[in-house]
């Protein structure tokens, strides 16, 4: 059973809130993952740190990202998302201060590492808890917003990174990874006081407590038999992680890593046009070269824009669909190589930006959507981790592709992994568009939700979804 009082809400002050604190999370991973390709140049010098050790400090966090999200997913449907909601900010506060006193190659590598778990583990708390106080009709787009923030705190931290090199000398870098301190301690300020989720509450028993924190936060106060209601269905849902594959959450489960996969994966080829559009504005060399980065940072800030504001009007399933189509047409193009003029570069790259902006904003709306509360936040780090593996596919065999094969057929690999990716999405992506959690994460199977009774899926409603 959904809780009605939530569900339709009108967008108010805590939801605003709740969604800039959430946003806090992604914005740090985007900042994070990117201030330290800016940082290694110092530490390379100073340190005098091999190639191998560089490689190690540079993908520890993302690691640690697959490493959060697959086991603190499941820690969080157990405890609560209040609870971890704070406590992986702090991890982040602690990691990043101690990493101005670090002075070895194998301390920054761990401290990279710890930084992304709690990043990691940060996105199923923080999605989940916003996902189960958003009000239906607005879901998808404050959903989408937690992924804009990725890469506006991508596009931040090289214009810190920019201004500290330019301003700070030798010792910058250090400055550089000790300024996430300074955002996580903002964003930990934010989160304080966050109540927590009603749903999980009830899922928990805790009735009374959902109860008194829906009519604190919404004003309106649920007759506690409604919520006792939805209690005792909750507690015949399985909570244990073995029911993200089995029936049609296996189907779900695959859903939600594959297509997250192939958005990711042929994003790290396209990048690789970067040094040319670059330097068709004269920003490819030295420090400017990090101004430039969070220019292409900006660009796909942009392309999310129009899939945020249509997310909510024309549904989830056609958007990812026809976005996977309109990303692998420019990958498709870029098959001509290197040898492209640089227009056809860049008019490609902007119009991947563009379309790209579709599956992105979706990255944490499916996961939350189609899995009951008792295992919401297990889906969403099991995705997560899934995406990871992308990321080290586009970082570690990107390279061997490029020069084994050349820059034309990899883009055309790009392409055609987009296309597995539309695919998926033509085959299980379902319509979750104007409906509780209830009945978007049931098991029409079952003929019941998945968050509780008394919320029927009809089979021919799903079918056509």
């Amino acid at each position: 059973m959904s809780i009605r009082a939530v569900d339709e809400a009108p967008l108010n002050r805590f939801h605003r809130k709740l969604t800039w604190a959430c946003a806090g999370g992604p914005f740090l991973d985007g900042y994070l993952l990117s201030i330290i390709g800016v940082a290694l140049i110092g530490m390379k010098s100073e340190l005098d740190l091999s190639t191998g050790e560089l490689s190690l400090i540079g993908t520890s966090a993302l690691v640690g990202i697959f490493v959060g999200g697959l086991f603190f997913g499941a820690v969080t449907d157990k405890l609560g998302r209040e609870v971890m909601y704070t406590i992986d900010l702090g991890v982040l506060v602690a990691g990043s201060v101690i990493s101005l006193f670090a002075t070895e190659a194998w301390q920054f590598v761990i401290l990279r590492f710890v930084i992304g778990v709690a990043v990691g583990a940060d996105y199923p708390i923080a999605t989940s808890l916003l996902a189960e106080w958003a009000p239906s009709k607005h879901r998808g787009r404050l959903l989408g917003i937690l992924i804009l923030a990725w890469y506006v705190g991508a596009a931040a931290a090289y214009v810190v990174g920019y201004a500290l090199a330019e301003l700070g000398g030798a010792e910058a870098w250090r400055w550089m990874l000790g300024s996430s301190a300074v955002v996580s301690v903002a964003v930990l300020l934010l989160r304080v006081g966050t109540p927590e989720s009603p749903l999980w509450l009830v899922n928990k028993g805790r009735t009374e407590q959902a109860q008194q924190s829906v009519e604190k936060v919404l004003g309106t106060r649920v007759a506690l038999e409604e919520l006792m209601a939805a209690s005792a269905a909750e507690q015949r849902v399985d909570s244990r992680f073995r029911t993200l594959f089995r029936g049609i959450y296996l189907r779900r489960t695959l859903f939600c890593g594959i297509f997250y996969l192939c958005q990711i994966t042929p994003m790290f080829a396209l990048y690789t046009f970067g040094p040319t559009i670059l330097g068709a504005f004269g920003l490819a060399e030295g420090n400017s070269g990090n101004l430039g980065s969070a220019l292409i940072s900006i660009v796909f800030v942009l392309g999310c824009l129009p899939a945020l504001r249509l997310v909510d009007r024309v549904g989830r399933r056609p958007i990812m669909i026809w976005s996977f189509v309109l990303m692998a047409i420019p990958l498709a193009v870029l098959g001509g190589g290197s040898a492209l003029p640089v227009a056809v570069v860049i008019l490609c790259f902007c119009a991947y930006a563009l379309a790209s902006g579709g599956p992105t904003v979706l990255e944490w709306t499916y996961p939350n959507e189609l899995f009951p509360t008792s295992i919401r936040a297990t889906a969403g780090g099991v995705a997560t981790s899934i995406s990871r593996i992308g990321a080290a596919v586009g970082t570690y065999l990107l390279p061997l592709s490029l020069s084994e094969l050349g820059t034309g057929p990899t883009m055309l690999i790009g392409a055609g992994i987009t296309l597995v990716g539309w695919l998926v999405s033509f085959a299980w992506a379902e319509e979750t568009l104007g409906r509780g959690l209830a009945e978007t994460s049931a098991d029409p199977t079952a003929g019941a939700t998945g968050d509780g009774a008394g919320t029927a899926v009809r089979r021919e409603d799903f079918e056509r979804s």
